[in-house]
């Protein structure tokens, strides 16, 4: 390596609270407007850069294999609104997608979906990413909503990465993009029955959605209306339209309750009325059930219409109840709780009612019809099926997805009337660069158990390729999240093929704190047991070396987000277990950052950690755990960290913070950041770019798992 690691300066910055005293040398990094951050930075890029220049061939070789077995040009299964058929399209070579529609025509079920990709006959383009793109290192879609007449689309774009959107209007008669540009505005919209008004939200200073305005298309922003405002900091609201397309809705929420609102979509300047007032713990949905049946479309709310309920007050697990439009408070039971079911969500239908749900660490579908039900059913071990768009309420086929380690993502049409599975589109895997077929049959997956400190069993889901020894020599990736209660579900994945053919396991460990054993597992696991989650995934980890899956010396960890606060714990309270630790954009100032009200999120985040700046147990106990606050003079594996100098969630400064607390504090390592300059909580936005980046991660895995030692691939 021709350069040393970056030294960043101390400053001595002193904290008080609950009077402890903790002096922080790197608490100048948080400047981004100050020269010595942004040299920082870019002095951790070039030795980051340094020190993976031996990876580049390897890189550039994983990179490859990603490319090739990706069918670059391709087309998502269309989906029917009204007369038209919507789908996106990606081109070879081009980095975004290019959204699209064509119209139905007499007697189609779907339309025939070209193998290679190419543009269905009589299509509209409606928006091309690449077009938008252009003269811009970053670029992301907020808002892509056509209003219910089909006449116009709103659409919203983030050039930056900081997640402030601007919203437009394109009229999709003429492909005339109008005056009308609303600036600052959050991710999302809204569209009136008739079109004629679309509803938006923004941000307040702590970049937290609180506003809902009202605009009339034609009209400048500065005469858009104010319609909801949301004072409670821990609160975020959200503006949709029911699919029914019957109602407006405004719903606000903070991690533990919620409360939704409703105006009639045809008086987009009427009042909207709460459904039921919110109550501190009790957290509800709402979806609308018209009262018409015969796959007839719903207009204007009747007086037979009701509500479909989904909420935990009195269930833990959640339940689902009907409440008369006249009396939407009052609920009536249809889906009642049950201990091993969390239910998930649910989709109205003018004949049938299909449920979303979890159950024994798995997602599922049930369909309720008139004379009865039935779940959808699936015969691999480990998976994930979800609802997939579902604009039509008078459909009698139920679009889904379905997905497991070695099954691509697929997509079905479900006949909500005898269950009836038809695969519509499979993703394609094509041969790798060597010309090798991917086989499903080449691989197995797996679902195995750790048991915890205190005795609790963590589902672990994993998959190798057949033939990998389980001897405790094979490389292991393990990933992990583990908070909000975000399930991360088995799915398919083309990069992770490039470890699989190279003998790795690929492991994702189900911890506490996320969701994917109900609701119990989510509370087990935040605000004064957060530990359980980082003990959970060391016993994973512990779990996947004793069982001889891999061993302490073959396995990385990998984790983002929460999933990145994860990964700093458990190199602290377990380096040994590992041998190397990627963290993507990780919350590892945890305290610091809850402690500051001022910062993005952070008073929305106190019912999921705790609020240490007012109580002292809180942030005893945050303080004994936040990654940044317990850096010790120990040997720690190889750190390779990832993030966004605009990402408005997890701000860039604390992975750099920690980073330098790293260097001056610990040995072991070597320990390396890598801070996009023009990209946000994502990271790039380009699948081109993003690959590249993929590949780059994947090459520093594999070298770190395998001591450098070269694997073959077929």
């Amino acid at each position: 390596m021709s350069i040393e690691p970056p030294k960043a300066k101390q400053i001595p910055s002193p904290r008080t609270f609950h009077g402890d005293t903790v002096t922080d040398q790197y608490a100048w990094l948080a400047d981004s407007g100050d020269p010595d951050t942004i040299d920082y930075l870019k002095a951790e890029n070039a030795y980051t850069d340094a020190a993976t220049a031996r990876l580049g061939p390897l890189r550039e070789r994983i990179f490859e294999e990603i490319k090739a077995r990706t069918q670059e040009s391709d087309l998502s299964v269309p989906v029917r609104k009204g007369g038209w058929w919507h789908y996106a399209r990606t081109v070879e070579g081009k980095q975004y997608a290019v959204h699209c529609r064509r119209a139905v025509r007499p007697g189609e079920v779907v339309p025939p979906i070209p193998a290679d990709g190419q543009p269905l006959e009589g299509e509209e383009e409606l928006l091309d990413g690449n077009e938008l793109a252009a003269g811009h290192d970053f670029f992301s879609l907020g808002a892509f909503r056509t209003s219910p007449d089909q006449r116009w689309l709103a659409y919203s774009t983030d050039f930056a990465g900081h997640e402030r959107f601007t919203l437009r209007i394109k009229d999709l008669a003429t492909g005339a993009t109008l005056p009308d540009e609303i600036p600052d505005t959050y991710a999302g919209c809204a569209w009136s029955l008739d079109g004629s008004t679309v509803f938006y939200t923004t941000v307040d200073d702590a970049w937290r959605p609180y506003r809902v305005w009202r605009h009339r298309i034609g009209t400048a922003a500065e005469a858009d209306v104010m319609v909801f405002e949301e004072p409670d900091e821990r609160f975020h609201v959200w503006v949709g339209l029911t699919r029914s397309e019957s109602f407006l809705t405004i719903r606000s929420a903070s991690v533990l309750t919620s409360e939704v609102w409703l105006l009639d979509a045809a008086r987009p300047e009427g009042e909207f009325t709460v459904v039921a007032p919110r109550r501190q713990g009790v957290d509800y949905d709402v979806e609308h059930a018209p009262s018409v049946s015969g796959g007839q479309p719903p207009g204007p709310p009747e007086e037979g219409d009701h509500l479909l309920i989904l909420h935990n007050d009195g269930a833990e697990n959640f339940e689902i109840a009907t409440a008369p439009l006249a009396d939407p408070a009052t609920w009536t039971p249809l889906v009642p709780r049950r201990a091993d079911t969390r239910l998930l969500g649910v989709d109205a239908f003018a004949d049938y009612t299909v449920v979303y749900f979890r159950r024994d660490g798995l997602t599922g579908l049930r369909i309720l019809r008139k004379d009865g039900e039935h779940e959808v059913s699936f015969g691999e071990p480990v998976y994930q099926v979800g609802p997939g768009p579902n604009p039509e309420f008078g459909a009698s086929r139920f679009r889904l997805s379905f997905t497991s380690l070695v099954t691509p993502a697929s997509v079905y049409d479900c006949d909500m009337a005898t269950g009836e599975l038809t695969l519509l589109k499979r993703q394609p895997v094509l041969p790798s660069p060597a010309g090798v077929a991917y086989r499903p049959e080449d691989y197995e997956e797996h679902r195995e158990w750790a048991v915890a400190a205190d005795g609790t069993r963590v589902p672990i889901s994993l998959v190798r390729r057949r033939g990998t020894p389980r001897d405790g020599s094979a490389p292991c990736l393990l990933y992990g999240y583990g908070s909000y209660e975000l399930s991360r579900d088995p799915a398919f994945s083309i990069p992770v093929l490039s470890l699989l053919d190279r003998g790795f396991v690929y492991a994702i460990a189900h911890i506490r704190g996320g969701g994917e054993m109900g609701r119990s597992w989510y509370t087990d696991g935040k605000l004064l047991r957060k530990k359980n989650t980082f003990t959970d995934f060391i016993a994973c980890a512990r779990h996947l070396a004793e069982a001889g899956w891999t061993s302490a010396d073959r396995l990385v960890a990998r984790g983002g987000s929460a999933g990145g606060l994860l990964m700093g714990a458990v190199a602290n309270m377990a380096p040994d277990a590992f041998a190397g630790i990627v963290a993507h954009v990780p919350f590892v100032d945890a305290l610091n950052t809850i402690l500051d009200p001022s910062l993005p999120l952070t008073v929305t985040e106190w019912e999921e950690w705790g609020d240490p700046l007012h109580d002292p147990e809180v942030y005893a106990y945050m303080k004994s755990y936040s990654p940044y606050e317990n850096v010790t003079a120990r040997a720690y594996p190889p750190i390779f960290v990832l993030t966004g100098l605009n990402d408005t969630r997890v701000s860039y400064h604390e992975p750099a913070k920690w980073m330098a607390r790293l260097r001056a504090t610990a040995g072991g390592g070597p320990f390396l950041l890598k801070t996009e300059m023009e990209a946000g909580h994502g990271g790039r936005s380009g699948r081109y770019d993003a690959w590249l980046e993929e590949a780059l991660v994947l090459a520093w895995v594999i070298e770190t798992a395998t001591s450098g030692r070269t694997l073959l691939v077929e």
